[in-house]
This record gives C-alpha cells, structure tokens and sequence, in this order.
C-alpha cells in the first residue's frame, strides 16, 4: 500500500488550538453572561446552541457574511487544498458527486448525492460504482457541468510535480500502482487517459476499483473530486482564481490578505438540495495578529473565524464572561497524544510504555492544554467519539478517572526491567504553547516514579524532517512525542490506519511515529476497508483500536474541543463533525 500524505487534519488549518487558560463555565445549554454578543446584529442564541442543533435558523437570504482568519488556505485549488477549512469553504464554488449531509454533529458524517441523482450504484462485486449527473448543472458562464471535466479535476490529482500538497485517497484506491502520469502528461487527445474512471456519456461516470473500499464515497465527497474544466485549467496558478460551479464565484483574491465571492447567477437552486447560499456576498479579511481577530469578533466587526482554531486565551475569558450567548462549544474530532518510538530504548519494551500511561497525571494534561472546555474531553483510548467503532466503556488503562497511579506505574517499571527508572526525552512543537505545557505536566509526572523526562522543544515549523524522521528520531532519542491527530474522513480507514499501520511508515513526514507495524493490526484494516457495511466495519475497527491501545503505543490526552465564536447576526449555524466542529460554511445565512 502507498502512503498517504501529511493530513490536514494534523495542520489543522496550521494553527494552534485554543491556549492553556482554564475557564470554568457551566456544562451546557442555557445562556450564561449577556445573551447578546458580538456589538451588532440581533439577539445571540445562547451557549453551545449550534452544538448538535441549528442556532437562529433562517431562509433569510441577502447581506454580506464576513469571515476572519489568521491563515490563508494551503491552496484554494479543490485538488491542492488539504487544510480543514478550505474543504468547508470550497463548497461555496465547487461541487462533487456525493457530498457530507448538511447537518448538525455527526448526522453530517452521512455522504447525500450533490451534483449526482443518488450516491451510485454499487456492482455485486462491490468494485464498480455508477453515477449519473442531475439535469441543470452548469458553470458560472452558464456552460454544462459534464462527467469528462469530473474525470479531468479528478486526474489533476496525478500531477503530484504541478498540483502538490492535496490528498492523494483517490489516487491511491484507483490506481495503486500509479501506472497513470497526470493530465498534463496525458498522451490521448482528450487528456483523459485514467483507465480507472469511464465517462460513457456527458451524464454518466464509472469508478471501477481493483478492491472494494467501504469509504470510497466518503473520498468522492473531498473538494479533490471536484469538477475542473480543462480550458480554464492554469495549473499551479489555479488556486488564484477557481473556475465555479457552485453558488458563488470568485471576485477577487489576494493571497494572504483576503478574497471576495458573490452570487454565481448561472447556478440553479432547483439542482441543489444541498446549499442554501443564503448571504448575496462573502468576504475573508486575512490577519496576522489573532488577539485583533478576536478582539473584532467580539466587536461584532466579523461573523466567525474561518480557521476554526478558538479564540485565544484573552479573547475566551471575555467571551465566556460577557458573551457566552455567542460561543460554542464544539469536538474537534481530534485527538492530542503521546506517541513512543519502538526504537528508542527502553520503549521497544511494553512495559516500559504502560508505566508512563500510568504515571501520567491525565487531569493536569488536560488542564495544561485549556481545560474541558478549552482542551477538551479525558481520552480513553485512540479512536474519538466521532469515528464509528468507538466504544465509551473502552477504558483499559482507567484514564477517565484523571488520576496517575503510581502503584501500577511501578509494576510496569520492574516488569521492564528498569525499577528505579530511566531517563528519556520529550519532543515537542515550541510554537504550540499547550504542548509545551503537557510536556511540563508530563515531566512532573513522571519524576515521581523515577522516569526523568528532558523536554526538547523542537522547530514546529519542520515537523515533517523531525520528528517525521525516523532516523532523527531515534539518534535524538525522542521517546515520547507530543502531537495531534485527526481524520481526512471519520472512519477507521481515515483515521487510525495512517497512525497505526507499518505500511505507513515514511523516511521523512512520517506519521506513524512508534513506527508500529504489527500484522494482525495491518490485517484488520485491510478486513475493515473492504467491508462497505460501516456498522461492521466500526466494530473491526474497534478490533485494530484495542490492539493499538493495549499496545500501549500511544498515550492519548484529550478528544479536543474548542471555543468557537458565532456572531449574533449568523443564521443556520452548527457544528459539523464531518467538518471537525467547524461550522457548515455553506448552510450560513446573517441578518441584519
């Protein structure tokens, strides 16, 4: 199996999370501080009430609804863009075949047709999937949406030398082999040389896979399937201004400063029975300074933050104090953890590994890293609650209860062979202050049973040639790394199989850092991925999570949540599990 590129849900929109600062708020529900935020608009909706429901729902259309953010998108390219919330807002001006169902939490997890009559009909053999077009689909200078352009955007995938840095799930199902160069290397005429993809007519499309893969739709639904027209096609100049086929289309961009969509008039409603392109404009301010972010969102100068990253630490005391009404209180889906390399010694030992499980002080971390709120829920093993297979009772080494137990953490030091403990060393991101703080709360920890922990705070921004190094890793004898992890797509597959399988395992940006390749684990994802039925899947992928947690390969910390800010004037807003917490960006409306 190839691997999969650096996922982005790991970048996260290349931000950090919410910052160490706890604030204790009440649990849910209700209002709390002043029921109106944000300086304009109408009358907030109340604490976490996008939260599994729809805050202010409305069919109101018209106004300008003003995102912020503090990063600009990877690529606003559909088969370059990887960050989390470029896959959100690109679905203002592409759309796919099948797409997450405009819902709130994890009902959006479900994949409904888009530009395609249904979500296709599966052959017997459960190998060769079919869709057909809706009538109406067109592009912003009112030309049809045809399968041959599908095909096309979909093969721009290929071009790894022009089009670098999206998700290559769809490369990888299809054509395993990469016996396939690219469009731009394409020899036939009409640059659509895929064998894998058939496009018999202009409305119908064929996937013939040389496997079944259980979530081949939920790839189909990634803004890399999405449609791209070869004559408008610039290449590496694409993401400066993507052609459209949604409800709005590009006015302007300039990369780190901002962009402006209005209304695509050559869009139908009628063939759309997913967005509700409520506002008539959508403007991105793009800033370096977050404190100022925050600062004019609670002004109410701005409706949301586009990265989805939480307020920061002074930014969610005041809005917890004074502006509870309009704050949310989302998972990410994410889970923050530690990792131990089986080439540094002594953690090739299991035993070495569970006495640092055990050792580990799980209240603190949670509190080093924000609190419930502004970190996040104690995590019991390496699936969180939104991928199917996790099981709330799964608890093997106790971590719910928040508390180290050092009796147990000394069992396992002997069991090693090490009864008065050993020295290693914590890597971790220096530009991510809560990781910072977790490996400090680690470190006391592990002192008390005679573990010294040195904490080596690294270059976050070379992450990948780090600790994504192998070699590196074990010549610096990392034998704990802090990091993050969180799905392409919520399933065992998109999830926990680029962490946990051995064919995974890359020289450098490797993710699969306690390079753990164990083949009864690799051979329940290969069971899991060929079965289509989800329920069934999950539980096999249960199967691989308890092998993984009982490993002892992984200390998990936190299932993450953030402080996520909702202007007063937004409509139809919720949290999207199928978008990690984010807000469904194309379901939004404002009002005056």
């Amino acid at each position: 199996m190839t691997t999969q590129r650096t996922s982005r849900r790991r970048l996260a929109a290349g931000a950090a999370l919410a910052v160490a600062a706890l604030v204790t708020t009440t649990a849910c529900g209700g209002g709390g501080g002043k029921s109106e935020g944000g300086g304009k608009g109408g009358k907030a909706a109340g604490f976490n009430a996008g939260v599994n429901k729809v805050a202010s729902a409305s069919d109101k259309k018209g106004g300008e609804l003003k995102f912020i953010g503090t990063q600009d998108a990877d690529s606003w390219d559909p088969q370059r863009g990887y960050y989390g919330f470029m896959w959100d807002f690109a679905r203002y001006y592409t759309r796919t075949l099948v797409t997450p169902k405009p819902a709130p939490g994890l009902e959006s997890v479900t994949v409904v047709p888009d530009m395609a009559t249904d979500t296709g009909r599966l052959s017997a053999d459960k190998k060769t999937y079919t869709f057909k077009l809706r009538d109406g689909l067109t592009w912003e200078d009112g030309q049809p949406v045809t399968t041959q352009q599908i095909k096309y955007g979909i093969e721009r995938t290929w071009a790894t030398d022009k089009i670098s840095g999206g998700p290559l799930w769809l490369m990888q199902v299809l054509d395993p082999n990469k016996e396939y160069k690219g469009p731009y290397k394409d020899e036939s005429k009409d640059k659509l040389g895929l064998k894998a993809i058939e496009t018999p007519d202009e409305k119908t499309i064929v996937f013939h896979l040389p496997k079944p893969n259980g979530d081949f739709l939920q790839m189909l639904a990634i803004p890399a399937a999405a449609p791209v027209r070869p004559d408008k096609d610039t290449a590496e100049k694409y993401g400066s201004r993507p052609f459209s086929n949604g409800p709005y289309k590009f006015v302007s961009y300039t990369p780190n400063k901002g962009l402006e969509l209005v209304r695509n008039d050559k869009w139908d409603p009628k063939t759309d029975t997913v967005r509700k392109a409520l506002p008539d404009k959508i403007t991105v301010k793009l800033t370096t300074n977050a404190d100022d972010m925050d600062n004019k969102l609670l002004a109410g100068e701005y409706d949301l933050d586009i990265n989805a990253t939480g307020l920061g630490s002074a930014g969610r005391q005041k809005a917890m104090n004074s502006y509870k009404a309009n704050v949310d209180n989302p998972q990410t889906g994410f889970i923050r953890y530690a990792a131990f390399p089986k080439t540094v010694a002594p953690f090739d030992n299991e035993h070495c590994r569970k006495a640092v499980i055990y050792a580990a002080d799980h209240t603190s971390i949670q509190t080093a890293r924000g609190g419930p709120q502004g970190g996040g829920d104690i995590a019991i093993s390496m699936l969180p609650p939104v991928v199917k297979g996790f099981d709330p009772n799964y608890d093997p080494f106790n971590l719910k209860q928040g508390k180290p137990d050092e009796a147990k953490a000394k069992e396992e030091l002997k069991a090693c062979g090490k009864p008065g403990g050993f020295k290693t060393t914590i890597a971790v991101r220096n530009n991510k202050p809560p990781e910072v703080a977790t490996a400090e709360s680690m470190q006391a920890a592990l002192k008390k049973v005679g573990i010294d922990a040195q904490i080596d705070q690294y270059d976050g921004a070379q992450s990948t040639g780090i600790i994504g190094a192998p070699k590196n890793v074990k010549d610096k004898n990392y034998g704990i790394i802090i990091m993050g992890w969180g799905a392409d797509f919520l399933s065992g597959q998109g999830f926990l199989q680029p962490i946990t399988d051995g064919r995974f395992i890359q020289e450098s940006g490797n993710q699969n850092y306690p390079e753990l390749n164990d083949p009864e684990i690799n051979k329940l994802y290969d069971q899991a991925i060929a079965e289509i039925d989800v329920e069934k899947a999950g539980k096999i992928y249960q199967e691989a999570n308890k092998k993984v947690t009982e490993g002892a390969w992984y200390l998990p910390f936190v299932y993450d949540r953030t402080i996520t800010w909702r202007s007063s004037r937004l409509t139809n807003a919720y949290t999207s599990d199928a978008y990690n917490g984010r807000y469904d960006y194309a379901s939004l409306g404002v009002g005056k």
